[in-house]
């Protein structure tokens, strides 16, 4: 879905040292921060790219199922090749801030791309008749798990007040 975009997407696994090598590569001579949600690897993986460094690590909590914030603040590393790595403490949620509601769909290329199209200027792409983008969706040139990422920020905007 993602490369469909032009995103780089890069399936890697310590475990299996799967795309390791090229994901090296990639960072070699660069600062890159790793984020996501507690218990998917991060530290693993900087430990990996950091051999005797030992960055402590837990398993996922056997009974939530979830990652227990082993790491609690972020830590910047020189990697051995050339470059910066910056572990991150887990993240929960993420809030969208400093945007308007009526800008989002801007910020998803696919849906940028055929704004324009839609019959009303001010189209927010729920309700609306005549949609380029629900059309895009019906039609699959737009992914419906990314069309329903739009609606789940929006639906939180309006939860938050935005």
């Amino acid at each position: 879905m993602y490369r469909s975009l032009n995103y780089q997407v890069h399936a890697v696994s310590v475990e299996t040292n799967q795309g390791l090598d090229a994901l090296q590569e990639l960072l070699q001579d660069k600062t890159t921060l790793v984020s996501g949600h507690s218990g998917v690897g991060k530290s693993t993986f900087v430990n990996y790219l950091l051999p005797g460094k030992e960055i402590k690590t837990q398993d996922v909590s056997g009974w939530s199922g979830k990652g227990m914030h082993t790491t609690t603040f972020a830590n910047m590393y020189d990697l051995p090749q050339g470059g910066r790595i910056i572990d991150t403490p887990g993240i929960r949620e993420l809030a969208v801030t400093g945007l308007e509601k009526e800008e989002l769909s801007h910020y998803f290329p696919e849906m940028r791309d055929r704004l324009n199209d839609c019959h009303y200027n001010n189209c927010m792409h729920i309700n609306e008749p005549d949609c380029a983008i629900k059309q895009a969706v019906i039609d699959q040139e737009i992914h419906e798990d990314r069309y329903v990422s739009y609606v789940n920020i929006l639906d939180s905007m309006e939860e938050k007040g935005y």
